[in-house]
């Protein structure tokens, strides 16, 4: 039997040869495909906001995807459907072709990602591929194929469209705030909805024991009864099964009183937890913010993970003061975009996109020497000393790099007497 990793060896050899034979028929270098791949990776990738070109494809992508839903939700009305069926059917045939290149680029510079950069090729498109948002960008593209191969016109197949409703979560900072609460909520929901199953199991079991004699037909089982406790918990009512007897009447009072209890749990923990995250970031922290600084693109997917909800996010405008003159040094901060002034003195220095400062403070408990102020919109990722230290405790090799070359700085600077 052939094994997994000789058919796996050998389609990466026959990939290879293909594009290698496509590249030299094409007669384009090896160093102006990887230029071009890079600057295709830039104009995609979400993050790029002082990118004209990425504000203009951000902007088409996005009105491309309303325009799709709104053409889906016309095509159900049968009069618009019989008079512009012919424009319904070029619009999805046109964002479809527009779609499937966007996803083909998007696996294609997968190897620019740098945090994926040192895996291989293949390797690293399948890394990625397999992330949430490039499922949902393939599974906005399928029904359209899955149809044509099947020659069947599947309802649920045209259902599967508005999944191109969650493309838009790419461009929205506060989607990727609640998909974020989501996950570090997941075992409080978790618990939650186990309480709810609990619930929902005692008080179908209840009401088959005290009404299924009188009323078979409706609570004649526990599954019976289980639509109806669902109804109940959730407050819905239909009134299509009823209790009539005493006892069933009081159970289902309190069956109400646990529903709202028992509701109101996943509600609360995702407000608060929404709240925190946006109090604690102006803006969402991402892989591409974070791969504009040196020193976190030498990480790799895991540490990167375990670093991202450690940094807080600020979106500043010019002229200003991030770190007041004699302040305690309590964070550091990274320069995602722009720049930042630092003076003291006569001294001036700039910190420009991918620099770092007021670790030397954070790191000794000292004052800053001067103050850092703002030159033009800047990105700023911060990191706390007591975020820092944690971090320290989940992963040690993470913090000592920054450690070692927050050392080198200052070892750097150390005879100008800048941070």
């Amino acid at each position: 039997m052939v094994r997994w990793e000789e058919l796996s060896r050998t389609g990466r050899e026959l990939a290879a040869r293909l594009l290698g034979g496509l590249r030299a028929r094409l007669g384009i270098p090896d160093r102006t495909l990887r230029s071009l791949r890079r600057r295709v990776y830039e104009i995609i990738e979400v993050g790029r906001g002082d990118d004209r070109a990425s504000r203009i494809f951000d902007a088409c992508i996005i009105a491309l995807i309303v325009l799709n839903i709104a053409a889906f939700v016309a095509e159900t009305v049968p009069e618009l459907a019989a008079h512009y069926g012919l424009l319904f059917r070029i619009i999805e045939g046109f964002s479809v072709a527009v779609f499937t290149v966007e996803y083909g680029l998007r696996i294609w510079t997968a190897v620019e990602v740098p945090f994926l950069a040192r895996l291989a090729p293949w390797r690293a498109r399948l890394n990625y591929a397999t992330r949430a948002y490039l499922i949902i960008d393939l599974l906005a593209i399928l029904p359209f194929y899955l149809g044509g191969l099947l020659g069947l016109d599947l309802r649920v197949l045209r259902v599967l469209r508005l999944l191109r409703f969650l493309k838009l979560s790419r461009y929205s900072p506060a989607m990727h705030t609640l998909l974020r609460v989501l996950r570090n909520e997941r075992r409080s929901l978790a618990g939650a909805g186990l309480l709810l199953v609990a619930v929902l199991l005692l008080s179908a079991t209840g009401m088959y024991y005290i009404e299924g004699g009188a009323q078979p037909d409706k609570f004649g089982s526990v599954p019976q009864a289980a639509y109806w406790a669902m109804t109940t918990l959730t407050t819905v009512g239909y009134g299509d099964a009823t209790p009539v007897t005493g006892p069933g009447k009081l159970w289902a009072m309190l069956t109400m009183l646990f529903g709202l209890c028992i509701l109101a749990l996943p509600v609360a923990i995702i407000s608060t937890g929404f709240a925190q995250e946006v109090g604690r970031r102006d803006f969402v922290v991402t892989w591409s913010l974070m791969s504009r600084i040196p020193m976190l693109a030498e990480l790799d997917a895991k540490e990167v993970a375990e670093l991202m909800p450690l940094l807080r996010a600020h979106d500043l405008p010019p002229n200003v003061e991030v770190v007041p003159h004699g302040s305690q040094g309590e964070a550091m901060f990274f320069v995602a975009a722009g720049q930042v002034r630092f003076k003291t003195g006569g001294q001036e220095e700039k910190f420009a996109t991918g620099d770092f400062f007021g670790v030397g403070a954070m790191l000794d408990g000292d004052r800053h020497a001067g103050a850092f102020v703002t030159m033009s919109r800047c990105r700023l990722l911060k990191l706390f000393r007591e975020d820092f230290h944690r971090l320290e405790t989940a992963n040690p090799a993470v913090a000592t790099r920054i450690r070692t070359m927050a050392q080198r700085r200052r070892d750097a600077r150390a005879s100008s007497g800048q941070v």
